[in-house]
């Protein structure tokens, strides 16, 4: 691997640039130098090592934390451009960074139990997320010889094809439910079945296997707060037609704009209940144990905030493919040592780089003989 590639993963944590400005901080900091040529030259050569790269990621969990492909948790994030110009790559689509009229690629993300991050892709921007799972699960499955495992992934990845597509792949899931989306009968059989009490749960069979609910008093107070809230701007726009918009308990009939109570009601019973679809039998994984490993989701939306907070993955300068994968590469090589960091220490990269920044390290030169010795 290129120690130029290495030295670019180490300036990009302890002070995330340019690769340009990187090169300039590698000298200033660390007396490394690296010519520009060197750079141009060998950035095609890089990108071809993303697959080395993830085998050497899997390998160290598997030493260090005993990795071993039963569970990944699986997410995608968004990453703007600073530019308004799309192309094949780049491309206009639906933000999570809020940046929705600036072209952006999409980067779908595994980690481990731990959050230790095991592997990435690219998209283009216009990507549906929810279309990306399935072949990213595969490509991994395939590359590793895993003869089966289990993925934990939010509500916006399941649907009745990519269950299919999972169970045939031999891939157990683990996903957020949309309980706003089902049928009336469903909505009423969890009504009559859901027990309104702390805890509790209950399973039952769906088209997209087991739907497992829970029941939350914090969850009822804020669903409650927020239903109140949308039926309140509903009542204003009611009240004042001429500044009508569409709102989720509006609906329209001729020219009245009235409430619409069905749609209320429907919402009252889901209050306070939270859905997980599981194919996995209770025997296997029992209720508690699929709720609690949907909540572990946390830990690649951690991994988010720190590729695009304390990394800066985003936004990204360049506007070629090459370029930018490469960016994207060496992103994911300072999140892996990030995370370990973290692992081992139990304190935040950031904190690990400040105090790091306090260690000062010189020589000390004698004028008369010109002789240079380490300083204490």
């Amino acid at each position: 691997m290129p120690v130029l590639l290495q030295d670019l993963v180490v300036i990009r944590l302890f002070e995330p640039a340019s690769k340009l400005r990187s090169l300039e901080l590698l000298k200033q900091y660390f007396d490394i130098n690296h010519s520009r040529k060197t750079y141009y030259k060998i950035a095609p050569k890089c990108i071809e090592l993303k697959k080395a790269v993830e085998d050497k990621v899997v390998d160290f969990a598997k030493k260090n934390y005993a990795f071993n492909f039963n569970i990944l948790f699986y997410d995608v994030t968004t990453l703007c451009f600073e530019t308004f110009e799309e192309d094949e790559l780049r491309k206009n689509g639906f933000s999570k960074d809020n940046k929705s009229q600036q072209p952006q690629i999409l980067i779908a993300l595994m980690v481990s139990k731990e959050g230790f991050p095991i592997a990435y892709e690219v998209f283009s921007g216009n990507t549906f997320e929810g279309h990306t799972i399935v072949p990213v699960v595969k490509k991994f499955i395939k590359k590793n010889d895993i003869k089966e495992c289990s993925i934990v992934a939010d509500a916006a990845m399941i649907c009745t094809d990519n269950v299919k597509a999972l169970i045939n792949n031999s891939i157990n899931y683990i996903v957020g439910a949309r309980l706003g989306n089902l049928s009336r009968e469903v909505i009423d059989e969890i009504d009559k079945r859901c027990i309104i009490e702390d805890g509790k749960h209950f399973r039952m069979k769906t088209e997209n296997g087991y739907l497992i609910c829970s029941y939350s008093s914090a969850r009822y107070r804020k669903d409650l707060y927020e239903m109140n809230k949308q039926i309140e701007k509903a009542n204003q726009v009611i009240a004042h037609p001429s500044k009508s918009k569409k709102l989720k308990f509006t609906q329209t009939k001729g020219q009245k704009i009235e409430l619409n109570v069905a749609l209320i009601e429907k919402t009252k019973k889901l209050l306070g209940i939270k859905g997980y679809y599981t194919n996995l039998e209770e025997q296997v994984a029992d209720n508690k144990t699929i709720i609690e490993r949907y909540h572990e989701l946390y830990k690649i939306e951690q991994a988010f905030r720190i590729s695009k907070s304390d990394l800066r993955t985003r936004p990204i300068f360049h506007f070629k493919e090459q370029p930018i994968k490469l960016h994207i590469l060496i992103c994911f090589m300072a999140l892996v040592v990030s995370k370990n960091i973290e692992l081992k220490t139990g304190v935040s990269i950031r904190r690990f780089i400040d105090e790091a920044k306090k260690i000062a390290d010189g020589q000390i030169l004698n004028q008369m003989t010109d002789k240079v010795f380490p300083g204490i």
